[in-house]
């Protein structure tokens, strides 16, 4: 899934465009696959394991806002709480501000799961750079960099046009 050395910026668009579509689906089969590995490895469900790691920069959340940061339904959310307060990972308390809304915070158990996932995430992205020199590693992160933000503006054109 290379392009040949002989290939120039030239090439007609619909060649590349072809091209970045094989590369990228191919980029997210494999992060699907190491989903798969990780839901083994810990022992959770992906689902799971993404709402933990919405604690990684916040003390606790309610319900209602895992489930809009999970892009799930309010039912889906509880049900992933639930599962989560079952495996002792979360904890429920009121909130004082509002004896109807449950905070919802990891537990010591729960920070150590997500600390275990990170370090996990870490190690793999490490070993993938490790496959690099420093000068093409370099080079790869940078526009991998440039890549994203091409994406956040077309994505960006896309939802405005959505709006309208």
């Amino acid at each position: 899934m290379s392009m040949t050395q002989g290939d120039t910026v030239n090439e007609p668009q619909e060649e590349q465009a072809l091209f970045l579509q094989q590369v990228v689906n191919a980029i997210v089969k494999c992060c699907e696959d190491r989903r798969i590995y990780e839901n083994q490895k810990f022992g959770l469900p992906y689902t799971e394991i993404r709402c933990l790691l919405l604690f990684q920069e916040e003390e606790y959340l309610t319900v209602n806002e895992i489930a809009y940061r999970l892009d799930v339904a309010k039912s889906r959310g509880t049900k992933l709480v639930r599962g989560l307060l079952d495996k002792g990972l979360v904890e429920s308390a009121e909130d004082p501000g509002d004896h109807r809304v449950k905070r919802i915070s990891p537990t010591e158990e729960g920070r150590k799961k997500v600390q275990e996932v990170e370090a996990f995430h870490r190690d793999i992205h490490k070993q993938i750079l490790s496959q690099f020199d420093a000068t093409d590693r370099s080079d790869v992160l940078t526009t991998l960099d440039y890549l994203y933000n091409c994406m956040e503006t077309v994505k960006k054109g896309l939802l405005a046009k959505q709006a309208n």
